[in-house]
């Protein structure tokens, strides 16, 4: 319209992995890195924000060439490429401690994930294995139930009976006195942040260190 004052485009696209990039083999979609290309060629930067550990992401990042900060852990942990902390938001450790004595009292395995380390209560576990085969290293057993010995980044509830996973998201949840996001990144797995470690804060921290206006910000995937 005549006079309008033209409206402005997409500078950054933000991505979800699992379910979004990754097909339900976990495979990067063979389409993926030719529209990332795209982008690049219509001058949009893209990067990704993914429940993952950094280990999981690194290579997603040089498949598709991604030059921008990343998240990890849900946003709890922002990377460049070379995998160097950018910003960080761990746990407290009253609110970590809490969790993990709620985890374990439901009956779930817990893992604890620091910026480079894992922790499993049961090596021998569901999904361990699996988990180590992505991480390309052996996971390392926690001998500790004291969670202040740890820069807890994220922990994970783990158990094959769904309803206790699901039961047990409800009540952290419910919990009262704790600063936390609880979500069921799958049927098995229950996922725990701090509470300003999710996605929508991802957009409003790449926002402020990129310098690009929220409106010009796209995303795509879950939360």
């Amino acid at each position: 319209m005549a006079g309008a004052s033209a409206r402005p485009g997409v500078a950054l696209v933000v991505s979800d992995v699992d379910g979004t990039l990754l097909d339900p083999e976990r495979n990067l979609s063979p389409g993926a890195p030719a529209a990332v290309e795209h982008l690049k060629q219509a001058g949009i930067r893209f990067t990704i924000a993914s429940a993952r550990p950094p280990r999981l992401t690194q290579p997603l990042l040089r498949s598709l060439h991604v030059s921008e900060p990343s998240a990890c852990f849900n946003g709890a942990l922002l990377i460049d490429p070379d995998l160097n902390i950018l910003h960080q938001l761990p746990m407290t450790s009253t609110d970590a401690q809490t969790v993990a004595g709620h985890i374990r009292k439901s009956g779930l395995d817990l893992w604890v994930y620091t910026d480079t380390d894992w922790y499993v209560s049961n090596p021998s576990g569901p999904h361990v294995q699996h988990q180590e085969k992505l991480m390309q290293g052996k996971a390392t057993p926690l001998l500790s139930n004291d969670m202040s010995q740890f820069g807890v980044l994220k922990l994970v509830g783990v158990s094959d009976d769904y309803d206790a996973v699901k039961r047990a998201q409800l009540e952290l949840d419910h919990l009262f006195g704790v600063a936390i996001s609880a979500t069921c990144s799958s049927d098995y797995y229950l996922d725990v942040t701090h509470a300003d470690a999710n996605k929508g804060m991802v957009i409003l921290t790449l926002s402020k260190m990129l310098n690009i206006p929220t409106e010009q910000i796209a995303t795509l995937g879950d939360m």
